[in-house]
């Protein structure tokens, strides 16, 4: 990796219940450059933007995919762009080796469904599954729970979305 090396395309989902409490989900593993760290497993969904896909169809897709849920009515989105950078990989060489980090732009939702449309193992025959569990957190817990180098991204989606994180009317 190095400084000239691009950032990879990529969506954020803030999926915010009717109380005002967003969706995390503990990853399973390491995926090369995107490690976790012990107690701080959790993130919310997120994943790569297609060649030429739209954003928001790519956010609605990449939650759907890694969570089963379409249930969902779009808040608002971030105005720009975050990037964080891959941390130190020592492993062997990886999917998404060729980029630096990711861009992201970040989507806040609703979620409409009930949480029986929740299925972490909605991917499973398509995509590796990322996720062992699941839960309801106050938006602004959210940087003390993911790993050390996505907490100045996830700042910035709690300092942007924190007019969503309220009780629905």
């Amino acid at each position: 990796m190095t400084a000239a090396d691009p950032y990879r395309p990529n969506v954020g989902i803030a999926l915010f219940d009717r109380r005002g409490r967003v969706f995390i989900a503990r990853r399973m593993g390491d995926d090369g450059p995107e490690i976790i760290f012990p107690g701080h497993e959790w993130q919310m969904p997120q994943g790569g933007v297609e060649p030429g896909e739209d954003l928001e169809p790519a956010a609605r897709r990449e939650l759907a995919e890694e969570t089963g849920i379409r249930s969902v009515a779009l808040l608002g989105r971030m105005a720009e762009a975050v990037t964080y950078d891959w941390p130190p990989c020592h492993g062997p060489p990886h999917r998404l080796a060729r980029w630096r980090g990711q861009r992201q732009v970040w989507f806040a939702y609703r979620f409409t469904g009930s949480e029986a449309e929740i299925d972490l193992a909605a991917s499973a025959g398509t995509e590796p599954i990322e996720f062992d569990a699941w839960r309801w957190e106050a938006l602004a817990s959210l940087p003390d729970l993911v790993v050390p180098y996505k907490r100045p991204l996830y700042a910035a989606v709690v300092e942007a979305f924190a007019a969503f994180a309220m009780p629905a009317e």
